[in-house]
This record gives C-alpha cells, structure tokens and sequence, in this order.
C-alpha cells in the first residue's frame, strides 16, 4: 500500500499514475508538424538516460504509484538493445503501452506478446502512399501497413493516431472511418497542435464538431462510448462497426480535470504537460545516488491546471519556448 504523502499528487488534487517515458529523440520518419524543418539538436549521448537509468527511474515512479507506462520517442523502437529494456520493464508489473510509427514493428510483436504488452498506438496520418511520402519524408507505407495487419491479426490493442490537418488529410477522415466497419481497432483523431517550429496555425486545424459532423453525413448514427477514467479523448462508435473511434480535442475542447499524466524526456527531464514550459531534472539526482521520491512529489505541486497556464488560447510566445514534439515524446 502506497502511503498518501507518497503518491504524485498536484495542488488540485489530481493523483498521477500515467508516465510517458520517451526513450530517445531519434527517429526514422520526419514528419512536418513533429519535426522542425530545420531539425533538431540531438541530444548528446552522455547527456541520454541508460537503459539501467530508464529503468531505476520507472521503478521509482512505480514505487509512488505510477501503474501505466508509455513508451515513446522520437521512435522508441529505434533505441539499442529495445527488447531488453522492454522485458525488464514489463518485470514492474505496471501496464506497458507503446506509441510507435510502426516501421519496425514486426521485429518485436512476438515479443510484446510474450511479455503481455498489447496496447500499442501507431502514427499513420494518412492511407496514401505518396501522400505519406511528402507527409514523413521517407517511403515506408508498405511496411507500415503490413505491419499494422500483421499486429491485428495477432489480436492486438490497436490505435491508429492521425493528426488532422486541413488540406493535407482532413479528406481521409471517413476513409479511416470505413477501417472500422471490419477491423477491430480504435481510429484516433488529434487536433493539430502547436510546438515549437511546426508553423501551428489554428486555420489549419480541424476541430471536433466539424470531424463529428463528416462522420455523421456519411454513416449516419454515432453512439457515443463511456470514456475510461483519466481518457485524454471522446470516444465513439459507428452504429454496426467493429471498431470505434477517438477525438483529442486539446484545442477545441480541453481535457484537462482529471489529467493523470507525467512526461520524462530521453535526457531525464520530467514534464508535468505536454506544453510545460518548466522542466525537473530527473537524471542528474538519479546518477548522484540522492533520494527521488521529494523530487519528483515536489516537481508536479508546480503544475497548473490546463495546457500550463494556456487556458483561453495557445499563445506562441508560450509554446515557442518549449521543446519540439520530437525531442518531448508526444
């Protein structure tokens, strides 16, 4: 039993037991509205966490009540020596996840599905190859769908994430939509967001109404799902459809009250939200043997209430100081 002063609690009463771990800033796509156009700085391999280090620290924030772990990048499966840290991972008894762009998926579903990790979101913004050509840089569509099929068919907890964006794939809407007629998997809409040098503008976003609204015209009655306690979207489902749908509206309508999630950089920061503009620095207490739990129970009292501190509107001069989507961990 884990103590009340002993659990990750902010000043609004809000317990958090979902850690986003990005496991380095590395990926093999380059997608526009994640990727900067004129890169990133990559971390300094010193200044990354080791997989020991990812590891001591995920026990500790088990240790104060964290019971589901995300896995992401850049792209996590991209990280040396992956399959070890997943199996001694999995040894902490919490619920594993996985947020992949899915190229390399196929060299570890067998063991995902040996160590129980099931839950795993793919990045696919598009069902067009030379669409997803401009959209990523780099033409790996095949494999990503193949991957996609061979991951359902070992029964998987599929999500697929698709980042709207108007003019780009706001056309595919009920294309995705139509994936669900047979296929068991759950469609996920993500309003376009901002991040430091991805050029957000809002007229290029595409909010919940309007996606609602398209899905509706074309397949008539949408039942909207009971949302799981601490959901970050709306969930809904196509009357006579296997699978089901989801909204991230973090622009059109925030989800914010009952946030539960904690975000640690591949160089150990920890981020109390996706658009902190303050981090902690996990990693250099970790190496120095000193006591972490104060730490880190200390670091979320700073956190504000919704999108830190951007509660009317997204103001660039906030989220231009922050990280790009890349080097955060989605």
């Amino acid at each position: 039993m884990i103590e009340e002063n002993k659990k990750i609690v902010d000043n609004f009463g809000r317990a958090h037991t979902y850690l986003r771990i990005s496991l380095t800033d590395r990926c093999n796509l380059r997608c526009f509205y994640c990727m900067p156009e004129e890169g990133i700085e990559l971390i300094e391999k010193p200044n990354i966490m080791s997989l020991e280090e990812i590891i001591a620290l995920a026990g500790k924030f088990r240790d104060l009540g964290v019971d589901t772990i995300r896995l992401t990048g850049g792209e996590p499966l991209v990280r040396k020596n992956f399959g070890y840290l997943v199996e001694e991972l999995a040894k902490l008894g919490v619920t594993l996840k996985i947020t992949t762009n899915g190229i390399m998926l196929d060299k570890y579903l067998d063991l995902f599905q040996k160590i129980g990790l099931r839950k795993i979101n793919l990045s696919l913004d598009t069902l067009d190859k030379a669409k997803s050509v401009f959209i990523t840089k780099r033409d790996y569509f095949e494999r990503i769908m193949k991957n996609l099929e061979k991951a359902l068919e070992m029964d998987m907890e599929v999500k697929l994430n698709i980042v709207l964006i108007k003019g780009v794939n706001d056309n595919e809407i009920n294309d995705f939509i139509e994936l669900t007629k047979h296929k068991n998997l759950t469609i996920k809409f993500i309003e376009f967001m901002p991040f430091k040098g991805n050029k957000w503008d809002w007229s290029k976003g595409v909010g919940k109404q309007e996606i609602l609204d398209l899905i509706s015209k074309r397949f008539g009655n949408i039942d909207e799902l009971k949302n799981p306690p601490h959901s970050t979207s709306s969930n809904f489902k196509v009357d006579g459809h296997v699978g089901s749908f989801a909204i991230v509206s973090t622009i059109t309508s925030p989800f914010c009250d009952e946030c539960n999630r904690i975000r640690v950089t591949a160089d150990g920061k920890m981020l109390n939200c996706l658009f902190a503009n303050s981090e902690t620095d996990l990693l250099t207490p970790l190496r120095n043997g000193e006591q972490m739990d104060d730490i880190i129970i200390n670091a979320i009292k700073t956190k504000k209430y919704s999108r830190d501190g951007m509660d009317v509107k997204m103001d660039a001069d906030h989220y231009e100081k922050n990280r790009s989507m890349i080097s955060i961990g989605g």
